[in-house]
């Protein structure tokens, strides 16, 4: 089980960014020459070392590979493979970081010559290198109010460099822009949004070349491409007079339940969040969002559990508050309701999907979760570093 609790105030948290991939640059500073053919290493920054944590590719000009080795500490191997027409050679294993290599190259040259040489490098280590953790995957499908967001490790000394580097693109095309803030747990943070909601069915790419970008005496090394679609509109209003929370699909109403939102005090945000995350059981303690006494609680089982913020904020069931849907607003700040609704409602909705709340107090931020929904676009634009 997950601990977590239902509330306003928590800290939030990162994930860490290694869950994708990229493909290495063909590019780099030369390892070997002779007669008309050259071996270059690549992914390089700076033309001194190599980057981490990525496939090695050794490239051949005007020649053709035949062998390849390359050996770390220890005399270990990198395992690799030429391609078929012996122009690379790519490792089947990422390289370490703040490791030298020797490389062992024999080849053919254009010239029907052949070539062996022998050279080292050096892999970049932890210290040199910024990296930034997105939220998207690889052809993933998500909701139509999730923005691309990108959390950077280390302060971004030249955000306007950074933003030039980033990238979004789709079909069909929408009006969209980059906007910095702080992450609620100080690091620089970007999300690109469109101005509206994205289409249902829209095609999204998204694009971060960071390779070589320097960041003060830092250094960039990601490359990253990744495609995703929107799905289909699910878009739910909880309005917390009414004490009902209404959900559309693809703008027909699916069904309006009762429910219980915070009590004074306890308030719901106000304004449009952002699914995060289901989780079919979780224990709800009230202490890891600061909240003891007379109002503390420990919830070892709640059922049907949707995230809208980092902060603690959940659409969840409340079987405990029996009598209270659609009449009292009794929670901490949760949207609860019956086991039955709570479920038929954690069976529609998704990651990106958008939750907006009306007639309530103290409006979400925008790095409370996904909030930039609730800054208006002419202020969304200014946050740009390229305005």
């Amino acid at each position: 089980m997950t601990l977590t609790a239902c509330s306003q105030t928590a800290s939030g948290s990162t994930s860490d960014d290694k869950a994708q991939n990229s493909s290495p640059s063909k590019t780099g500073s030369g390892a070997g020459k002779a007669g008309s053919a050259v071996i270059t290493v690549s992914p390089m920054v700076r033309g001194e070392k190599v980057i981490a944590d990525e496939p090695l590719v050794v490239t051949a000009s005007n020649g053709k590979l035949t062998s390849v080795t390359v050996t770390g500490p220890g005399g270990k191997p990198l395992d690799g493979e030429v391609s078929a027409d012996g122009r690379t050679w790519t490792s089947t294993h990422d390289t370490e970081y703040s490791t030298a290599y020797t490389l062992e190259t024999q080849l053919t040259a254009s010239d029907g010559g052949k070539v062996s040489r022998s050279s080292s490098f050096t892999t970049v280590s932890k210290d040199e290198i910024f990296v930034g953790t997105y939220n998207v995957n690889p052809d993933s499908t998500v909701g139509v109010a999730l923005p691309v967001s990108v959390v950077f490790n280390k302060p971004i000394q030249d955000r306007a460099e950074v933003e030039r580097r980033l990238k979004v693109t789709s079909s069909p095309a929408v009006e969209g822009a980059w906007s910095w803030m702080k992450d609620r747990d100080g690091k620089d943070r970007v999300d690109f949004r469109p101005r509206e909601y994205w289409q249902p069915g829209t095609k999204v790419k998204f694009t971060m070349d960071l390779v070589g970008v320097k960041n003060g005496d830092l250094v960039g090394t990601q490359r990253r491409e990744i495609d995703f679609t929107i799905g289909k509109a699910v878009v739910s209003t909880v309005d917390v007079v009414k004490k009902t929370m209404t959900v559309k699909e693809n703008g027909k109403v699916l069904r309006t339940l009762k429910v219980s939102a915070g009590k004074k005090t306890f308030e719901t945000w106000n304004g449009t969040m952002v699914v995060l995350s289901k989780v079919p059981t979780i224990r709800m303690d009230s202490a890891t969002v600061g909240i003891f006494g007379p109002e503390a609680y420990d919830l070892g089982s709640v059922k049907w559990d949707v995230q809208l913020t980092p902060s603690g904020t959940y659409a969840h069931a409340a079987p405990w508050n029996e009598g209270k849907f659609g009449l009292v607003n009794g929670s901490h700040g949760c949207i609860g309701m019956s086991t039955a609704d709570a479920k038929w409602f954690y069976d529609q909705v998704d990651y990106g999907d958008p939750v907006t709340v009306i007639k309530s107090k103290d409006t979400v931020a925008a790095n409370n979760g996904y909030g930039g929904w609730n800054v208006d676009w002419g202020t969304w634009q200014k946050g740009s570093a390229l305005k």
